[in-house]
């Protein structure tokens, strides 16, 4: 039974190491790793619950399979309890063996990723709170520390949930202001009617309602940072005020008359294009060039897909805590359905599908089930559309549009042929020379 177990996981693509009893089984394990113990019950000189628990004592982490011909379900029960993963009776269920295997490795191997993406958010992985490790990020990173210091004004540029007002933060975080005031105000949040009060205050009797004096964002941000997000929704003819505000460092409140001098760092966003909100009278141009001294664009979270990992293990420990869960991570199928969307949300979105999966997972992992429906609806659309850019060669085009279609009908090559308006053999030539005639698309 023993070699045939070898010889049967051989083919599998494992290394089996043999052992003919439980004495010389610990023996293998001192000299050298093994990722999986498979044993009978009955054996001489030790049994498999006696090895089951001294190689749990070796190692917390040792996963053991025990086989017997007694299968009880007490013998069962107590192997589990002792922290066996799996109990087969013999004669052993090769398939149901097989599909077990596969899961422990998928198992091992996502609980080595989770360990090497915890080194990386560890060591140079996030930033004040922002994580992150392509290169657009890194640059990010860099500039702040080195605008940070500086009382520059600041211009974040980016799409909705992309991170703008985190940046706005590490900058306030490294600056000689972080122990003062990080105020932020969303003026595309703000009615027109009540804006021009929110961020410059107001004096008693200003306007109707106006009962008593309020100090605006402005003052109540003196010695430390206002962020103003989605400054290009600010209305135009507020703007020359707010520009007046930045040149002089004092303001009037509305309704007011004295001059308030104030010592505030502006760091502004939006996530409009600034050309092209000032081609479109969104935003002056003169105020435009005021707040850009210093410009951050933060890029979509599609072009920085290998922060996906990281971003998705940050925000499961902080759904951990929110909602006193103990969720490891995503499953490997789940994450490819992470790697393949295309996040219009951004930042902000994923962090929504990663709390909804902590709530609702049924283990320790997120799996598709636990993912909102229209992620894979979106991708299944998204794979229904092939984009070539201009300039791309034929020969380029032309395999990819090969490829896809394939794909697209699970490889039936005469399908493929069908839809493509070619013959059956050009689509083989084609793949011949692509080097994939055995090419299998699922």
């Amino acid at each position: 039974m023993r070699q045939m177990l070898a010889m049967a996981v051989r083919e599998w693509g494992f290394e089996p190491v043999e052992a003919k009893n439980g004495e010389e089984a610990l023996a293998l394990f001192d000299k050298q790793p093994v990722s999986l113990v498979i044993t009978d019950v009955i054996m001489p000189k030790m049994d498999g619950l006696e090895l089951l628990t001294r190689l749990r004592q070796k190692s917390a982490e040792a996963k053991v399979i025990l086989v017997t011909a007694e299968g009880t379900i007490d013998l069962a029960v107590n192997a589990m309890k002792q922290g066996a993963v799996d109990f087969f009776t013999k004669p052993i269920d090769f398939k149901k063996l097989k599909v077990l295997l596969d899961h422990l490795l998928e198992d091992e191997a996502a609980v080595r990723e989770l360990n090497d993406i915890d080194a990386a958010l560890q060591s140079d992985g996030s930033y004040q709170g922002i994580v992150g490790q392509a290169p657009g990020m890194r640059s990010i990173f860099k500039l702040i520390q080195e605008v940070g210091p500086r009382d520059a004004t600041v211009l974040i540029t980016g799409d909705s949930g992309t991170g703008k007002e985190l940046v706005a933060k590490a900058l306030h975080a490294v600056s000689p202001r972080a122990g003062g005031p990080f105020v932020a105000i969303n003026a595309s949040a703000i009615p027109e009617t009540l804006i021009e009060s929110e961020i410059f205050g107001h004096e008693r009797g200003a306007f109707t309602g106006a009962v008593d004096r309020r100090a605006g964002c402005f003052e109540q941000a003196d010695k430390g940072t206002l962020f103003l997000d989605e400054v290009s929704e600010m209305p135009l003819q507020l703007q020359p005020k707010l520009l007046r505000v930045l040149e002089e460092n004092c303001l009037r409140r509305l309704g007011g008359r004295e001059a308030i001098p104030i010592d505030v760092r502006i760091v502004a966003a939006t996530n409009r294009r600034p050309e092209q909100a000032m081609q479109d009278g969104k935003l002056r141009k003169d105020l435009f060039y005021r707040l850009n001294t210093v410009h951050v664009e933060l890029p979509p979270l599609a072009d920085r897909r290998e922060d996906i990992p990281l971003l998705v293990r940050y925000f499961i420990e902080q759904c951990n805590q929110k909602h006193q869960t103990k969720i490891k991570s995503i499953s490997r199928r789940a994450r490819q359905i992470f790697m393949d969307y295309a996040w219009p949300g951004n930042v902000r979105e994923l962090r929504n599908v990663v709390e909804r999966g902590v709530i609702v997972a049924h283990s320790e992992w997120i799996e598709p089930q636990d993912l909102p429906p229209y992620l894979s609806q979106a991708i299944d659309e998204q794979r229904q559309v092939i984009t070539i850019k201009p300039g791309t060669p034929f020969l380029e085009a032309e395999k990819e549009i090969i490829l896809r279609t394939l794909e697209s009908v699970e490889n039936n090559k005469a399908e493929a042929a069908r839809l493509l308006g070619v013959d059956v053999k050009t689509i083989r030539n084609k793949l011949k020379s692509y080097g994939l005639m055995d090419l299998s698309v699922s």
